[in-house]
């Protein structure tokens, strides 16, 4: 994977920041307010939002964001330092019960998938490049 950018989160309050510009990094545009979400960069920054904010919730600070590419596919990984804690998915759960982050990754990602290393758990996700 080539990494194109990365994002290093302290808090929730970073998440909007994070919002733009990963959506810039994705199509040179910043996101306006109320977009659809109907498009492949839109559901990246969907995606991303959600998986940072359950790192930023459930791990340790901090937290890190990578937009990558391999072939044609983006890669998104969402970096935290709480190993020990696993990733649940929970197809059954409704909303606002929290879990959002990996049904919508589920959902909109081709693949995804998490991994321990040392003291950082990384959940991936990705998702085809337009085009």
């Amino acid at each position: 994977m080539i990494e194109l950018r990365r994002w290093l989160l302290e808090s929730p309050a970073q998440l909007k920041t994070l919002r733009a510009s990963l959506h810039e990094a994705l199509t040179g545009e910043v996101l306006p307010p109320g977009t659809p979400l109907d498009e492949i960069p839109e559901k990246i920054v969907l995606v991303a939002t959600e998986l940072a904010t359950n790192a930023l919730r459930h791990g340790l600070p901090p937290t890190t964001v990578r937009l990558g590419r391999a072939g044609d596919r983006f890669v998104l990984d969402v970096a935290d330092h709480a190993p020990d804690v696993v990733p649940q998915y929970d197809a059954e759960r409704g909303l606002g019960k929290g879990g959002l982050g990996l049904q919508l990754a589920k959902q909109f990602a081709v693949e995804i998938g998490w991994y321990a290393e040392s003291d950082v758990k990384h959940v991936w996700a990705e998702f085809p490049v337009p085009g």
